[in-house]
């Protein structure tokens, strides 16, 4: 199924980016993310298998999406993940096919993945430090993520590294993260931390600032100069290093709102489609697949999630409401 006309919301955004949560489960439990015990995941009967993904794909793509991230939870514990990563890449219209994991089980999946077709990783890893990575991931897994980050980079991924700021806890951790990035040729993003925990921790208080990290960065390795000609569609906001060391991005949902850029979808694992990462309320795709609705409705379910998108999330505004969702829920 194609259909020719852009899928595009109310202020004129066109869509062409999905992210797909393949599971709301993970292998590590950090703290701006989920609690330690007692997690509520979603039974297994209620997550999409791989040929509804694959079908939701195939009708995405004919309205237009070329970019898909794969993600969880933690999307390496999903069994056969290796299968619809190959499904996906295959998908006419598809462009481009990232994956963002913890890294944990990386090692181990990385050379399955890679004959798959996958190509980008994106592995979250906010420290170098043992002792602080288990306080804020509770579980002692370094070793293992530099492990499969060092198996990745030798079967040629392209690899970014995903590091939340949280003030007052990885200050000491923004410059050692940044110099083991730039020795092998990865890209590390900070992100701000955003309200998506599941334990009603945030507050703005707990925000490192990109501001504050640039500053650091330029002051302690070398100055950063914003990219010419940046993506204004990307998340990031990347910076090249006036030594030639290489490039870091910035994710600042909260000091500095990419909303009226937008171009991304989200499918959680259970089957529910969002507009926004806060988005309040979602559509049930997988009650349309399960109830034997033609691909036809499914597009037209597409079409009217993206009319409803907002203008953007208001996060630094007495209006903002907090999703009822945690993070690992709804798909990072």
């Amino acid at each position: 199924m194609t259909n020719a006309a852009p899928l595009t919301d109310s202020f004129h955004r066109v869509h062409d980016n999905l992210r797909i949560s393949v599971t709301d489960r993970c292998n590590i439990r950090c703290f701006y993310c989920m609690p330690e015990t007692d997690v509520k995941f979603v039974e297994r009967r209620e997550i999409l298998d791989f040929e509804e993904i694959e079908r939701f794909v195939r009708i995405a793509a004919g309205l237009g999406i070329r970019k898909l991230r794969v993600t969880g939870g933690e999307p390496l514990v999903r069994r056969d993940l290796p299968v619809l990563i190959e499904r996906l890449a295959k998908i006419p219209g598809i462009q481009d096919l990232a994956l963002t994991t913890n890294g944990v089980l990386l090692g181990e999946q990385a050379e399955a993945l890679h004959a798959a077709g996958l190509r980008r990783l994106n592995v979250h890893i906010d420290t170098l430090d043992r002792a602080r990575f288990l306080q804020i991931t509770r579980r002692d897994d370094l070793g293992r993520v530099l492990d499969g980050l060092e198996t990745a980079k030798r079967l040629g991924f392209k690899i970014k590294l995903n590091a939340v700021a949280v003030k007052n806890l990885v200050e000491a951790d923004i410059v050692p993260l940044a110099q083991f990035a730039r020795e092998n040729g990865f890209e590390v993003r900070y992100i701000e931390f955003m309200p998506l925990d599941a334990q009603n921790l945030w507050d703005r208080g707990k925000v490192l600032l990109v501001d504050d990290i640039i500053a650091q960065l330029s002051r302690e390795i070398s100055p950063l100069t914003p990219v010419p000609d940046p993506d204004p569609r990307a998340p990031a906001t990347e910076y090249v290093y006036q030594d030639g060391g290489g490039m870091v991005g910035f994710i600042a949902s909260v000091s500095r709102p990419f909303c009226l850029n937008c171009n991304r979808l989200r499918l959680t694992a259970d089957g529910k489609l969002r507009y926004c990462l806060f988005a309040i309320q979602e559509d049930d795709v997988k009650g349309l697949m399960r109830s034997g609705a033609p691909d036809e409705e499914i597009a037209a379910l597409v079409r009217r999630n993206v009319g409803d998108k907002w203008l953007g999330h208001e996060i630094n505004s007495g209006k903002f409401v907090a999703p009822p969702r945690p993070m690992y829920s709804i798909g990072g």
